[in-house]
């Protein structure tokens, strides 16, 4: 199904999940492991998030640097294949401007639609460090509006080559959107407007950047709606597990940690901080079902035991 099909057939709020592929050479069974962990709670779906070539620099014994170019990530598709078919879960794999072309684009879209993988985020992606060869025969999305474009192009029959008979696709097109702006913004005005080119290209829904003050997620989301953008606006949730994680969340996805969990997480013990962060977004997704939203996305990495511990009560409590 599409993802909006599974908003509009919902009679109930839907618990979505996210989730990253194996390092380079690891294994795919623990990230199998967590989709094995969410499957009893029925995820309409999981997304899978995808990671372009980064440059990396090596000192050399001469005080030289070597640059080298590799994927520390790879095997998105195979992955979102093995969720849908293993499992029996839609799969949302990333799909990303930067690190590729709009032919590589074009090549991997083509993959998913032979697999019967049909829904996508589109997202402008990290800088990495590296750059394309600018040829006159191959061009690159700058924007996540312009890779929707695309995408809507192929789902109209109209590839970057001219060919006979091209079947239209039907990709079901999820954008990213940040309640706390994107960091590129000048204002939040601006990011909501620029939300709003986005689903003018064409995209479907809307998922939220994590945040943890309900008020920011309310706040933007009535400003979406007052400029016209009707599609499903669904906020991400990501549950607080260590208190490395007051300065690495803030520096990775530009969030504000609010005083009072700052605070609580600060004065526990390590061993404790869990228990805090899974209380601390059990509330807020209590919250955020109280004002109506039509789901939650939860951000997770390499484990399920915590966000089965905010998503079972939440179940019982929707149910």
């Amino acid at each position: 199904m599409r993802v909006t099909d599974h908003y509009a057939a919902a009679d109930e709020p839907l618990f979505s999940y996210e989730i990253i592929p194996p390092k380079r050479g690891s294994s795919v069974a623990d990230v199998l492991g967590v989709v094995e962990a969410l499957a009893p709670y029925d995820p309409p779906f999981i997304d899978v998030t995808s990671h372009s070539a980064e440059a990396i620099y090596d000192e050399q014994p001469d005080g030289t640097l070597r640059k080298r170019v590799k994927r520390k990530r790879p095997g998105t598709l195979g992955l979102c294949a093995a969720i849908q078919y293993r499992f029996g879960i839609d799969a949302v794999p990333h799909i990303l401007c930067r690190g590729f072309t709009q032919e590589e684009t074009e090549d991997a879209l083509i993959e998913l639609n032979y697999l019967g993988i049909h829904n996508l985020l589109a997202v402008r992606g990290d800088d990495t460090g590296v750059a394309k060869l600018e040829r006159p025969d191959r061009t690159r999305n700058e924007y996540a509006c312009d890779l929707v474009g695309q995408i809507q192009a192929m789902n109209d029959g109209r590839y970057l080559a001219d060919l006979l008979d091209a079947a239209p696709t039907d990709f079901c097109v999820g954008v990213g959107g940040y309640p706390e702006k994107h960091v590129d913004a000048p204002n939040l005005t601006w990011d909501v407007l620029n939300l709003k080119r986005k689903v003018d290209a064409g995209a479907d829904y809307v998922v939220s950047q994590m945040f943890f003050d309900n008020r920011h997620y309310l706040d933007w989301a009535a400003r979406c709606r007052e400029v016209g953008i009707d599609v499903p606006i669904v906020p991400g949730l990501k549950i607080l597990t260590s208190k490395r994680q007051l300065q690495s969340l803030p520096r990775a996805f530009y969030t504000e940690i609010p005083e009072a969990l700052a605070a609580e997480v600060e004065e526990a013990k390590d061993e404790h901080v869990p228990e805090i962060g899974i209380e601390w977004t059990r509330k807020q997704a209590e919250g955020l079902l109280e004002a109506g939203v039509p789901g939650i996305h939860f951000y997770i990495m390499s484990t399920a035991k915590h966000v089965v511990r905010v998503a079972e009560p939440l179940r019982k409590l929707v149910g």
